[in-house]
Order: C-alpha cells, then structure tokens, then sequence
C-alpha cells in the first residue's frame, strides 16, 4: 500500500521523533510560564506584606491598621483593577479588620494551613494566591495576616497559552509530515530510477547501467554497487556462453571425426590392418572425448561448488618426482632432458590434490610444446621466506598478444594449432589458474616464441 511506503514511513518515523520534541519543548514552555506569573505574584504578596507590617499595631491585644488611608488604595477597595485582599486575624481566625474590597466574603483560613508559604485557594469561586502571616507582639503570637492576590488574570493567560500550544501542536506536525514527506520523496527519487533500470534487466539485456545521482550518499554506493554487480554478472555470461559455445565446438570435432571414419568403413570390406588402423584412431578420439569431459567437470566443480580445500603440509619435491614418473614414456619418446634443482626436501601448507593436478599440467604442456631432445629445467628454492617453484621449458613458445588469455577456457596459441602433432584442448592452464586462486598460489608466466615458456608459482 502507497500509505506504507518507504518515503511515508521515513516522513512518519521523522515526525514521531519530532513530535516527542516538540511536546517536551511545550511542555517545557507551559511550565516556564506557569513559574515566571507565580514568580511575579509572589513578589506582590510579599511586597503588600511587608508594606503592611509597616502600619499594624497591636492594642490590648487587638491588631489595628494605624494608616487608615491604606483601605481606600485601589487595589484594596475594588475588585476591578489588580485586587489584593487583606485580612487581619487573631489566633482563632476571628476578624480584626480586612479590606473593603472583601465585602461580605471572608478569605479561606485553617489552622493547620502552614504559615508563610504561598498556597492557591477559592475566593467566592474565584482561585486566588494567598499567604498567612503570624503577627508577634513582644515574641507573643497574637494573630495572623492573610494577603490573596486574584489568579484570574494570569490563570487566562496560562489557559490562553495552553489552548494555543495544544492546537498548534497537531498543526505544527500535519506541516512538518508534509515537508518531510516531501523531501524524502525527493531524497529517494534515485531509487525509483533503480526500480526502472532493474526491469530493463534480463538475460538477453545485461548492458542496461543505472545512472548514478549527482550527489555522491548512499543511494550512490547502492547504484555503483548494482552497476558493479551487473559488469559481474555481464561478463559471467559472457564466459559462460563462449564457454557453452567452445565445449560443444570441442566434444563435436572429435563426434564428427569418429562418424567420419566409420562411415567410411562401412562402405565397402576393408583389409584387417586397415579396420585396426581406423578402429585404432576412432578410440583416440574417444580417449580425447573422456579427457575433454573430466576437465569440463573439473572446471565446473571449481566454478560452482565450494571445495573443502584441505591445509596439510605437503612435499612439493615429491609431488614434481611423481609426474616426472609419470610422464617417463613421453620424455624418452622426445628424448627430452629433465633437470631438477632442489636444495632441500620443500614442504608447502597447500591441498596435495589440488597442487598435484597444478604440477601435472604445467609439466604436461612442457612436455607436449617442448622441442625433441630439448630440456625442461624445474627449480624450487625459498626466497625472501617464500617458496617459490619454477618449470621452463625449450619449446614452440606463446607469443606476447597471446600470453593474456593462456588461461582462458579452450584458448590456444597459434604455435600451438600451427604445430599438428600437438592437439591440446585448451582447459589445462585454466584449471591451473582457477586452482592457484582457489590455494592463492601467484602464478606468472614468461614466455617467446620458438625459445620456450616459464611458469612461476609462489607459495603463500
């Protein structure tokens, strides 16, 4: 519902806070106000207080006001114009005297009232402010003086006060919900274009970016954050395609030589030798089929599952001994020289399997690309607290345009197509590669045409 939206919730949760604000700010003001008109009346019943002693005496026991002419003062004979009562008691709270402007009305007395502490009280219906003074005569208590001042007048004012503040207040917050709703509608208009731009988005349209705002917040980070995603996932399909695409290329050729060669066989009997022959050729392709489906499994074994990569110290002499074995017959075949430089026995924390099928590879394509009675040097040694391994070879050599993409799926240099006798599929380096990031091994390669290429592996 558009009632619960984010930018109505941002303009509502923005108002609740600023509502407890504002209420506290109110509040405060009322209480400010309430304290400064007591303040100011309090003033006034001391200030008529003191002005009073000044003309009561004390005559068999009866208090009288000396000054007569103080009852005809104003504020003491009308109730009009800012009226102060006054009345002299004794103990009991029988009346001595009050002010005119009394009348027939008697001000609120108790006993039990505490003295000298301002109090509000009733007047014939009317709140006053009124205080109860004892009078001393010779330090004998012989009666009181009460002074009540109106409240009317300022209770007004503090009603006043208090009905503008009340009705301001839901006033004050329908604006401040509108103005906030307003800018936070325009704080996250970004967003609707990352809703629009999202839409474009499909499978068959991963170009589409979403423009970023001019003001670099967080709606920003969440657009280049999107647009980085979307490069990810752009180029991800990409590689998968050209990878779907250059896997059936792959697994057809071999299809299509196997049903070549048979069909010609069928055509008419052929002689035993030449049935092996094809027969013969036909399982070569089959054997080239089973290892273009393992490195494909592998691949996307790596690509799409998590390994559990297991961290154990390996001897990595003893792997490069082993695949020197099992590479014995290729070797002797191309009368190639294999020189193995170790110093010392070398053990790496590191996957054995993972680094095995490293190894093997590297030393593979060595031994494939490698000229007849060449050499292919390996090398392990620690340098700067590293270890590092090195496999060169004397070979057919990779050009320098090509060395970027060796370990792009089913790439393959153009030595290595030009030379027939070598039909390599293009998947061992980029499982190499895939592996050294899975085992963060730096791998580095060198390399020249017709004088041979080095791998380097640094262990972490």
């Amino acid at each position: 519902m558009n009632s619960f939206s984010f930018k109505n919730r941002i303009a509502f949760y923005y108002i609740i806070s600023t509502a407890m604000l504002v209420l506290i700010v109110f509040i405060t003001i009322h209480i400010v106000a309430k304290k400064s008109v007591y303040v100011h009346l309090d003033a006034d019943i001391h200030t008529e207080i003191n002005k009073l002693f000044g003309y009561i005496n004390v005559q068999d026991d009866a208090i009288v006001l000396t000054n007569a002419q103080e009852w005809k003062e104003e504020e003491h004979s009308t109730e009009e114009v800012n009226p102060i009562f006054v009345e002299l008691l004794d103990l009991q709270g029988n009346l001595f005297d009050k002010s005119p402007n009394l009348k027939k009305s008697r001000l609120h007395f108790n006993e039990l009232d505490k003295e000298k502490e301002i109090f509000n009280a009733k007047l014939n219906g009317k709140s006053v402010r009124q205080i109860k003074v004892p009078i001393f005569d010779k330090d004998k208590k012989v009666g009181f003086i009460q002074v009540a001042i109106l409240l009317e007048s300022s209770s007004y004012v503090l009603q006043l006060l208090n009905t503008i503040l009340v009705v301001s207040f839901p006033i004050i917050l329908l604006l401040l919900f509108l103005i906030a709703r307003f800018f936070a509608g325009r704080s996250i208009s970004p967003i609707y274009n990352v809703i629009e731009t999202s839409n474009l988005i499909s499978t068959d349209n991963l170009s589409s970016r979403i423009a970023l705002p001019n003001t670099k917040d967080e709606i920003y980070v969440l657009s280049q954050t999107i647009n980085n995603l979307l490069d990810r996932i752009e180029r991800a399909v990409e590689r998968e395609k050209q990878f779907t695409s250059d896997a059936s290329h792959e697994l057809r050729t071999p299809l299509a030589v196997i049903q070549g060669t048979l069909e010609v066989l069928i055509r008419k009997p052929r002689t035993e030798q030449e049935y092996n022959q094809k027969i013969a050729y036909c399982i070569s392709e089959v054997n080239r089929i089973n290892t273009i489906v393992d490195q494909l499994l592998l691949l996307a074994r790596l690509e799409n599952q998590k390994q559990s990569i297991s961290n154990a110290e390996v001897s990595i002499t003893n792997i490069i001994h082993e695949t020197i074995n099992r590479y014995s017959a290729e070797i002797a075949n191309k009368n190639i020289k294999v020189l193995t430089t170790f110093t010392e026995n070398f053990w790496v924390h590191s996957d054995a399997y993972f680094l095995s099928i490293i190894i093997n590879n590297l030393f593979s394509n060595a031994v494939k690309y490698c000229y007849d009675t060449a050499t292919i040097n390996l090398f392990v040694l620690k340098e700067n607290e590293q270890i590092k391994f090195v496999i060169q070879d004397e070979g057919i050599g990779i050009s320098q345009p090509e060395i970027e993409k060796i370990f792009n799926p089913f790439f393959r240099a153009k030595n290595t197509l030009d030379n027939s006798k070598e039909k390599g599929i293009g998947l061992g380096l980029s499982i190499v590669k895939r592996l050294c990031d899975i085992l963060s091994i730096q791998v580095e390669v060198e390399s020249k045409d017709n004088v041979g290429t080095k791998f380097t592996l640094y262990f972490p």
